[in-house]
């Protein structure tokens, strides 16, 4: 906490209100919410009043569900029917949606008509589609339209919108024709007409299309907006990047929950009930534990193996623990590469070709660090007896190596293509599986070397 903010807190209650308001104003918002957890509900109300209304909107839309309730529940009608008017109607719309019944209710009671009729149209559309996360504030022309004509019009109602970084061109119906940037209407004549200097290619995405998708699309195209429009081609809203910047990070935990095998909510964790946190890792870690005594059954089934050549067992954790994380890591590499787009399906062939290739010389590296730590550590037996116990480990270690990179790298695509979450190959999944098949490779090949 800087000194400044310090100072503010400490005497919140002594200093005059003109006086807070000065000192308030040159505080960042990002330090404000470092400090935020830490007030009394009483001094997060006295600072929240004290700011000016953009970092109001602003601030609030950076707290947790829970912390936008409580301070939601503590304004005063006139202050909330402020705030709320300021609101974009996307960031409002998910305000409503996280908050409880109770105080959905207050809120809904203080929007405006309009502020109302925004909000309805966006809660007809499930969050996690792209008319879900876009704005019905946007700025739109006629195709007959001049420059000059335009730029006026755009003077007028640039206050009413959220970005007027691009011009959407409709017709009467609302269907999209083209779009014009301002760089590019600011560069054009006066007297030019719409029609002639818009882009009539645009790039758009239908309103039932995934927020993932959404995001991806933003960022390989690198639009500032996109457009979102119905099956008849009408201009529903758009869509920002900032929104989408919350849409990657909401995304990016999911993925990261579920390779370390989670699931449910990603709400921030000092927000989730232990009952929730419960609720996010006890089905994945039913399933493993399921998955886990198929690793069991093998031991058992080859129990004759060890039995008869007892220094296998010591190695049994460094086969399953270095199969694992080979497959982890080639399933880590394909699972980015399916997010990024840069690999899919149709790569298999070359994928298993340079897996193949990969995960044999990583196979004979380990495999020969294997054999040599073998000897080294067992100087006091007879060297070929020696030789021929550690060759038997390094051989599996290899083959256990490059069967878990295949795997690793074959997986994630398949469950890919079947319209699955790969993620889910990845983490504790992926490593209990390649354990079943490490352990049986690592026995059957002392079974033939030994002839046991």
């Amino acid at each position: 906490m800087s000194q400044k903010l310090e100072y503010i807190i400490k005497n919140l209650k002594s200093l005059k209100k003109h006086e807070l308001k000065k000192l308030i104003i040159e505080i960042p918002l990002a330090e404000l919410i470092e400090v935020w957890d830490d007030l009394s509900q009483e001094e997060v109300t006295q600072l929240f009043l004290l700011l000016d209304l953009p970092m109001k909107v602003d601030l609030i839309q950076l707290l947790p569900p829970s912390k936008q309730e409580l301070l939601v529940q503590k304004l005063s009608t006139q202050h909330m029917k402020r705030l709320l008017e300021e609101m974009e109607p996307d960031d409002l719309t998910d305000l409503i949606q996280s908050i409880s019944l109770d105080v959905r209710e207050s809120v809904w009671k203080n929007l405006s008509k309009e502020a109302r009729a925004e909000t309805q149209f966006l809660l007809n559309f499930d969050k996690d589609d792209a008319a879900g996360l876009m704005t019905p504030r946007y700025l739109a022309i006629r195709s007959s339209l001049t420059v000059a004509q335009a730029l006026n019009w755009v003077r007028k109602n640039l206050h009413d919108v959220e970005t007027i970084y691009y011009i959407y061109v409709v017709d009467q119906l609302k269907r999209l024709q083209g779009v014009i940037s301002m760089r590019d209407i600011l560069s054009a004549h006066d007297e030019d007409y719409i029609e002639n200097v818009m882009i009539k290619k645009i790039i758009t995405v239908r309103e039932e299309t995934d927020q993932e998708e959404v995001a991806k699309i933003l960022e390989h195209y690198d639009l500032f907006a996109l457009p979102v429009v119905d099956s008849y081609n009408r201009l529903l809203g758009i869509i920002t990047f900032d929104d989408v910047i919350d849409v990657i990070r909401e995304e990016q935990t999911e993925d990261i929950y579920k390779m370390g095998a989670m699931g449910g909510s990603t709400a921030p964790y000092l927000e989730s009930s232990v009952w929730a946190l419960v609720k996010k890792r006890i089905p994945w870690l039913t399933v493993l534990l399921i998955a886990a005594t198929l690793t069991a059954n093998v031991i058992d089934l080859f129990k004759n193996v060890y039995n008869a050549a007892i220094f296998l067992i010591p190695f049994i954790p460094l086969i399953t623990g270095t199969g694992g994380n080979s497959g982890t890591q080639s399933s880590t590499l394909m699972i980015r590469g399916l997010a990024t787009g840069e690999i899919a399906f149709n790569d298999l062939g070359k994928i298993v070709l340079k897996e193949i290739l990969v995960g044999f010389i990583m196979g004979i590296a380990m495999g020969i660090l294997t054999l040599g730590r073998f000897l080294i550590f067992n100087q006091d037996i007879v060297f070929l007896t020696a030789f021929l116990q550690g060759l038997t480990i390094a051989i599996a270690m290899a083959l256990v190596v490059i069967i878990a990179t295949l795997i690793g790298s074959i997986a994630p695509l398949i469950i890919h293509k079947l319209g699955l979450d790969p993620t889910v190959m990845a983490g504790p999944l992926m490593a209990t599986l390649i354990d079943v098949c490490g352990l049986t490779i690592y026995f059957q090949i002392a079974r033939l070397i030994l002839g046991i």
